[in-house]
C-alpha cells in the first residue's frame, strides 16, 4: 500500500513468495537447454521494451533483478511529483503499443500487445488511486536491503556486482545528481499532510524500527561477502538511516493507524492487482466450503497416523502438533530438503509422468536474518528472465519470523512431514519448474514480466502440490491438506479483515487453533493480510480453483485421450497467461491437438 510505486511489473511473489534477493550458486550452465526463440516471440519482446524503457527510471531495481541491462547502478525515482511523471511515461508507451496493435497481424503478437496495453492501463490506475487515497511512507532499510541484494548474488557476474557500490552511493545521495533516499522519503511523506489520506499501519512502522539493525547488518554483510569497498557510502547511509528512524519514531509512529479495514476502492484495487476478479464476499463463501471439505478429509487421515504412532488423540491439529515434536536440527534442514525430499520428488514426478523435468537439480537454501525480516515466509527467488546464462532460481526457507518477538522460531517446516508439500510448492513441480520453463522454453516477456500476478503464479504452485499429494507418505499427505486448509483460511480471513468483518486477534486464533500453525507463522499470515499485501493471500485458493476447473473441463472434453503430462507441459508453455486467456488456449489449441492424435 505504501510502497513507492504500484508497478505493472507485479512482484507480488514478493508475497509470491517472490522477493528481491540473492539466489544460490547455479548448477552447471551447460545443463540448461533453451529452445530457439520463435520469431514472433522476438518481435513481441521488442514491443515489451517500449514499456520497459518508459518505466525503467521508476523501477530500475526490479528490471535489473530480472536481468534487463542498463539499470544496475540506478535507483528508483522517488522525486517530487513522481506518480504523475510515472503515469505520463506509462501512458505514452501505452499509446505507442496501441498503435502497434492496430496494424499487427500475428495473433500471438497481438495477444501479447493486448497484455502489455492492459499492464500499462492497470499501472496507471493503481498509481492514481494510491496517490489519491494514501499517504506514502517508506521502510528505507528494507527497501535498500532488497535493492542491493538483487545485485549482490553468487549468480550475478562480478562486473555487475561491483555496481552495487554505485547503487548504494545513489541511495545515500553521494552519486552525481542524487538525493538521499531518506530525504526523499521524508519529503514525500511531509508534502502529503492532508486530512483523509490513509496512514501507514502502526504494525509496519514499528516493524521497520525493530528491524533497523537487522537490515543495517545485512547490508554490510553483503558487501563484505563479495569484498566490495563501500565504506564511505555505508557510513553515510548508516547515519542517514539512524536519523530517519528517529524521525519515523517521533513523527510517523504516533499518527500510524491501528485499524486495518481498507476503504472499498483500495481493497478492490488490491484484489485486481493480484488477479482476483470476483466479489470478495463470493470468495469468502467458496473458501468456507473448501475449508470444511478439507478439514473433513484431514480428520479421516489423522486417526490413521495416530494409530501408526500409538497416539491417543486423533484430532487433526493434535496429530500435527505431535508430528512437530520430532524436528530436524537447524544445521540439518538444508541437507534434508536437498538430499532427501527434493530428489525423491523428482523421481516421483518422472515415474508418474506428472510433467517434464529439467536435467539438473534445483536450488534451495536457508534464509539469512535480514531476508527473514524482509520476507518471513518460505518463498522462491526467480533467476533472471532476460539474458539468462544458466542461472537458476532458488527456494529460500526461513527458520524464524523476526517480527513475531518471543514467538519467532517456526516449527511449521522443520520436521519431515512438513517438507514434502512445501518443496512441491516452492520447488518442483511448483514455482521452480514454472520459472525454469519461462527461461528455457523461450516465453515472451509479455507473458512473464507483464502478465505476472499472484493468481497466475500461486494458482500453479498450489495445483502442483495437489499433483504430488497421492505419492507422498501419509503424514506428508496430512500436511499437504493442512496447507490447503491454510489457503482456504487465507481466502476467508484476508477479505474479512479488509472488509471489517473480523479482526486480527480473531484471525490469529483461528490460524493457530483451527489450522495448526505456529504462533510465528500465524503472525506472518496476519501481517500479510492486513499490513504487507492486503488482497494477495486469496490468490492461492482462487488461482488453484481456476486451474482445477479447467483441468476437469479438459478431461471431460478429451475422455480417454486426456494426457496429464501433456496438459501440464502445455500449461507451462503458456507462461503466465491470465486465467481467461489460458483457458482459451487450452480450449482452442490443446484440446483440438489432442483430439487429432491417433490412438
Amino acid at each position: 500500500m505504501h510502497k513507492p510505486l504500484v508497478l505493472a511489473l507485479s512482484l507480488a511473489l514478493l508475497a509470491l513468495g517472490v522477493a528481491l534477493a540473492a539466489p544460490a550458486a547455479p548448477a552447471a550452465a551447460s545443463k540448461t537447454v533453451k529452445k530457439p526463440v520463435p520469431a514472433w516471440v522476438a518481435r513481441s519482446n521488442e514491443f515489451a521494451q517500449i514499456l520497459q524503457k518508459s518505466q525503467g527510471p521508476f523501477q530500475p531495481e526490479q528490471l535489473s533483478f530480472f536481468g534487463v541491462p542498463g539499470f544496475d547502478d540506478k535507483v528508483f525515482d522517488f522525486g517530487p511529483n513522481y506518480p504523475a511523471r510515472y503515469r505520463e511515461a506509462t501512458a505514452k508507451a501505452r499509446d505507442e503499443l496501441k498503435a502497434k496493435l492496430a496494424v499487427e497481424k500475428d495473433p500471438n503478437v497481438r495477444q501479447d500487445l493486448e497484455i502489455l496495453v492492459q499492464a500499462a492501463d492497470d499501472a496507471i490506475e493503481a498509481s492514481a488511486v494510491n496517490e489519491k487515497m494514501t499517504r506514502p511512507w517508506l521502510d528505507v532499510g528494507q527497501t535498500v536491503f532488497g535493492g542491493l541484494q538483487g545485485l549482490l548474488s553468487d549468480q550475478t557476474p562480478a562486473d555487475r556486482r561491483a555496481m552495487a557500490v554505485k547503487r548504494l552511493q545513489a541511495y545515500a545521495g553521494m552519486a552525481p545528481g542524487s538525493t538521499p533516499l531518506t530525504t526523499l522519503a521524508r519529503q514525500r511523506y511531509e508534502e502529503r499532510d492532508q486530512a483523509g489520506l490513509l496512514m501507514p499501519t502502526q504494525v509496519e512502522v514499528q516493524q521497520s524500527l525493530d528491524n533497523l539493525e537487522t537490515y543495517r547488518t545485512g547490508i554490510k554483510q553483503l558487501f563484505d561477502k563479495y569484498k566490495l569497498d563501500a565504506g564511505p557510502a555505508l557510513a553515510e547511509f548508516d547515519k542517514q538511516l539512524t536519523d530517519y528512524a528517529a524521525w519515523t519514531k517521533s513523527t510517523v509512529l504516533p499518527k500510524a493507524r491501528t485499524t486495518y479495514a481498507l476503504p472499498p476502492e483500495l481493497y478492490a484495487l488490491a484484489l485486481k492487482n493480484v488477479g482476483i476478479d470476483i466479489d470478495p464476499r463470493t470468495l469468502i463463501e467458496r473458501a468456507q466450503m473448501e475449508f470444511a471439505e478439507t478439514r473433513n478429509a484431514m480428520q479421516q487421515i489423522a486417526p490413521l497416523i495416530a494409530k501408526e504412532h500409538g497416539w491417543k488423540d486423533t484430532d487433526y491439529v493434535a496429530v500435527i502438533r505431535q508430528l512437530k515434536k520430532t524436528p530436524i536440527a537447524d544445521d540439518k534442514i538444508e541437507s534434508h530438503y536437498r538430499t532427501v525430499v527434493m530428489p525423491e520428488l523428482d523421481r516421483l514426478i518422472a515415474a508418474n509422468r506428472v510433467v517434464t523435468l529439467p536435467d539438473r537439480p534445483m536450488q534451495m537454501r536457508v534464509g539469512t536474518p535480514a531476508e527473514n525480516a524482509s520476507q518471513p515466509a518460505p518463498h522462491f527467488l526467480p533467476a533472471p528472465l532476460v539474458g539468462n546464462t544458466g542461472q537458476q532460481g532458488v527456494f529460500v526457507l526461513p527458520l524464524s519470523n523476526p517480527n513475531a518477538g518471543a514467538d519467532g522460531p517456526y516449527d511449521d517446516f522443520n520436521y519431515p512431514a512438513g517438507a514434502w508439500t512445501l518443496s512441491a510448492h516452492e520447488g518442483r513441480p511448483g514455482h521452480e519448474l514454472q520459472f525454469t520453463a519461462m527461461v528455457e522454453r523461450g516465453i515472451s516477456l509479455a507473458r512473464t514480466l507483464y502478465a505476472f500476478n499472484s493468481v497466475n503464479v500461486e494458482g500453479w504452485a498450489l495445483y502442483a502440490e495437489a499433483e504430488m499429494v497421492p505419492y507422498e507418505p501419509l503424514d506428508g499427505q496430512l500436511i499437504a491438506q493442512q496447507l490447503r486448509l491454510l489457503r482456504a483460511s487465507r481466502a476467508m480471513l484476508d477479505p474479512m479483515i479488509n472488509l471489517g468483518l473480523t479482526d486480527r486477534d480473531t484471525a490469529f486464533d483461528w490460524l493457530v487453533n483451527k489450522v495448526g500453525l505456529s504462533k510465528a507463522m500465524a503472525r506472518q499470515e496476519i501481517d500479510r493480510y492486513s499490513v504487507n499485501s492486503p488482497g494477495q493471500a486469496g490468490s492461492y485458493f482462487y488461482g488453484y480453483s481456476q486451474l482445477m476447473q479447467l483441468r476437469t473441463e479438459t478431461e471431460i472434453a478429451l475422455g480417454d485421450k486426456f494426457d496429464r503430462k501433456a496438459f501440464n507441459d502445455f500449461l507451462l508453455d503458456q507462461g503466465l497467461l491470465p486465467p481467461k486467456l489460458l483457458a482459451k488456449a487450452v480450449r482452442e489449441q490443446f484440446v483440438p491437438q489432442q483430439k487429432a492424435k491417433k490412438g
